[in-house]
Formats: structure tokens, sequence, C-alpha cells
């Protein structure tokens, strides 16, 4: 009984119960609707039959006179399947006719008696057993009734006939439907219980878990898409979070640890007040690099949340790698570089142009920074595959080892493990999360050749142009 509550539960088996019920009363009521177009079809055509027996009556009547009328009734009263022949007088006696008894009144009429009356045959000797017939009765000239019909059969018969065939079509498809019922409610239970069981286990810890989807394509799996989609999202977002939590001690408890000592310092032991300017320069140094990792980290996190989405519009995105890479030619030349840049014209992209040109910015920064003292040139490229821009910066430094690429986009990761050179180890973590929002990515790859003295970096920013 617990069991069949819980289906009754089950929003699939409410639905297939209803079916069930309008399909019943669809079904009883086409059975009564062809049942009386069938007993209409019978009633035309006892009609049609009776008036074309009575008028062969006139004319027998007409050509042969009373005694040829007689014979060919007596004749045609012993034949299988016969018609109800009744010959009676102006006062309603039955003179003649194979009808043993009729029902009062039919015989005071005349002309198509439409409504369906009762008579009882010679071999039908109790009172109950009646049966229903339609006539026709006409009046002779010498003024002799003549009733002329066709028996319609026991109506019970019939009724009981339509009663037992409904009622089988009914139980037939009552037990099918049972049947469909119970078995699409236990698959809807198991595959409920599964995605429980699932569900438990991810509550439990495991966010590695995903509910199960069969490849039905059905509101079930849609619903697990979608929520594995979520878990997917989560999941990083706590890897993520782990990760920050592994690094903050060395990249910002290090940093909060030198601004201190140099606090500490300028207290205990600067006596001159250009030592003390220094002092101060420094400490100003430290905390403004401490607000730049902050900031990173805010606008990381503001990324990843979508709250910038509101924000997209159409932007023109050659303009704004354009505008990036001139502003960036003389920090690349400062730093002994040559910066290039090919830019295909007007690629428009569906964006936000703070973000775009942030991730830009750090692109390129990045670029400069580690190619500096290595490398000799960093080029910037826009052009168009298919429907999706790609916006790419390469350098021709030492590179990144191929399986350090997924390592260099988390955040507070760096590769220059002796912390040499000044960053957060968030850049990549930026743009990738900007190429996210926009439904792109960042793909990392070596921009040189192989045989190459140095591998070089390419990062490229992949986007999708906007819709025209």
């Amino acid at each position: 009984m617990s069991h069949l509550r819980v289906l009754l539960k089950n929003t699939a088996v409410r639905l297939s119960a209803l079916y069930i019920l309008l399909f019943a009363l669809c079904a009883a009521v086409l059975v009564f609707y062809v049942g009386g177009l069938f007993e209409s079809f019978l009633r035309d055509q006892a009609r049609s039959a009776v008036m074309q027996e009575s008028s062969d009556v006139e004319g027998i009547y007409a050509k042969r006179g009373m005694e040829g009328l007689l014979a060919t009734l007596e004749q045609r009263s012993r034949q299988p399947g016969t018609n109800i022949y009744i010959i009676a007088s102006p006062q309603g006696d039955i003179l003649a006719g194979n009808v043993l008894s009729i029902q009062k009144g039919i015989l005071d009429q005349t002309g198509w008696i439409d409504t369906p009356f009762k008579y009882q045959r010679f071999t039908e000797e109790r009172t109950e057993d009646m049966h229903y017939a339609l006539a026709r009765a006409i009046v002779l000239p010498n003024g002799l009734h003549v009733l002329v019909g066709t028996d319609l059969g026991d109506p019970r018969r019939l009724g009981a006939l339509i009663r037992q065939a409904l009622l089988l079509a009914l139980g037939v498809m009552g037990i099918g439907a049972v049947v469909i019922w119970f078995g699409v409610g236990r698959n809807a239970l198991k595959r409920i219980s599964r995605m429980s069981e699932a569900s438990g286990r991810i509550l439990a810890g495991d966010l590695s878990q995903r509910l199960p989807v069969v490849g039905s394509g059905d509101d079930f799996d849609k619903l697990s898409g979608s929520l594995n989609t979520m878990l997917a999202r989560i999941e990083k977002l706590n890897e993520g979070l782990k990760q920050v939590s592994d690094n903050i001690a060395h990249d910002l408890k290090t940093p909060l640890t030198r601004l201190r000592n140099k606090a500490s310092d300028a207290l205990t032991k600067v006596e001159k007040p250009a030592e003390a300017r220094e002092a101060l320069e420094g400490i100003i140094g430290e905390a403004d690099q401490l607000i730049r990792t902050f900031n990173a980290l805010l606008m990381i996190s503001r990324v990843e949340a979508g709250s910038a989405a509101a924000e997209i519009a159409e932007v023109n995105l050659s303009a704004i790698v354009a505008d990036g890479a001139e502003l960036y030619e003389l920090v690349a030349e400062e730093a002994g570089l040559e910066l290039s840049a090919d830019i295909a014209p007007d690629l428009r992209i569906d964006g936000n142009r703070e973000l775009v040109g942030q991730a830009l910015f750090n692109l390129i920064d990045n670029a400069i920074k580690y190619t500096s003292g290595e490398g000799t040139r960093v080029w910037v490229t826009l052009s168009r595959q298919d429907d999706m821009a790609v916006l790419s910066v390469s350098d021709d430094g030492n590179g990144i080892p191929e399986d350090k690429y997924e390592d260099a986009v988390r955040r507070f990761v760096r590769l220059d493990e002796s912390r040499s050179k000044p960053g957060t180890g968030l850049g990549l973590s930026m743009v990738s999360a900007v190429a996210e929002l926009h439904g792109g990515r960042l793909e990392l790859s070596a921009s040189n050749t192989e045989g190459s003295e140095r591998r070089g970096l390419k990062a490229s920013l992949i986007l999708p142009l906007a819709k025209v």
C-alpha cells in the first residue's frame, strides 16, 4: 500500500491515470455513438423494406382481390425471416396473419408507424415473450386494415450485446492501461531513485558525482543535464576556492609579512629622513601590489558570478585590439621588444568592452613581461574563423611546457617559482573567466614551430561573433 501511495504521488503516473480516464470516457461515448448510428441504419433499412412490401401488398390486392392477397400472405408467412402480416377488421380485431397479439391501439393507426411497438408470435404462449417491430398500416377499399411490419429483434439482447462489447473493450483497455501505467510509474520511480542516490552522494561531499542520463532525451534527461551542468560549475568553483586557499598563504601572507617587517624597520631602525622616505615608498609599493591582487580577485569573482552579463552589448573588437596594441607599443619598446599587430577590420562581438579590454591587456602584459630578456618580439593578431573571432597574443620567448598549460590558468599559480617577476598569478585566470562569460574559451599553444630554439607561447582568446 505504501508503494502504491508513492506511485500515485508520481507526476507521470498521475498524468497516465488522467489520460486513461479521458480515453475511457471517449471510448464509451464512441461506442454509444456507433451503436446509435447502427440502430438508425437498421431502422432506415427496415422502413425501406416495409414500404416496398406494403406497396406489393396493395398491388396484389388490386390485381387478384382478397383471395389472392390471403393466398400470398399465407405463402410469405411460412418463409424463414418473414415479415409481420396482419389483416384486421375496422374495429381492430385480427382476422388473419402470423401474429397472435399486438400492442393495443396499433391497428387503429394508418400509415407509417415510427414508434416500435410490441407484438407476440403464435409460437410464444407467455405474455412476457414480447417482440418489437416497425410497420405500415394501410386501409383496403373494402374497409379492412392490413399491417405489414418487420421485427427489430429483442432490444434487451441488443442492449446486452452493446454493454458486453463495451465492458469487454473497456476491460481489455483497462488491463493494458494498468500494465502500462505501472510500467511507466516503476520506470519513473527507478530513475527518481537513482537521481536521489546520486544527490545523496553529492550532498555527502562528492561533487564529482553526476545525475544519471539515459539518453532518451525526455524531461528527466533534460533536468539531469541542467543539474549536471550546474554541478560541474559548482565543482569548478570549489576547486578554485581550494586552490586559492592552498596558495593564499604564500601569495598573500608573504607580501603582508614583508609589509609588516618594513613598517617595523621604519619604526625601529630608520633615523634619517631619506631612509624613512625610502621605507615608506617600499611599504606603499607592497600595499599597491596587495590592492592589485585583491582587485583582480574581485574582478574574477564578478565575472564568474555573471554580474557583468547585464552590461553586454555589441562592441567593435577590432577597435579594442587596435587601441590595446597601440597603447602597449611604448611599453614593449622600453622592454626591448618589437610589438606588431595584424587586425582584421570590423569584427564585432556581443561583449563587455571593459572586460574584453582588460583580458587583452593581461595577455599583452604577460607576453611582454615573460618575453623580456628571452625573446625579441610580441605580435597580436585578430582573425575570423567561421562564426568566431580569434584574438591571439604570441611571443618568441621560452614559453610554457605543454603539460603546464592547464596549471597556467589557475588562480595564484605562477610557473615562475622563484617569484622573480612581478605579478599575482591571476592574469590568465581572469582571461579565462572573461572568455567563459562571453561563451568563448582560452587556448594556449606554442607559437614557434618544432625545431626552433624557443617554444614561445600563443594565447588565443576565442569569442563568438555578434549575430547579424
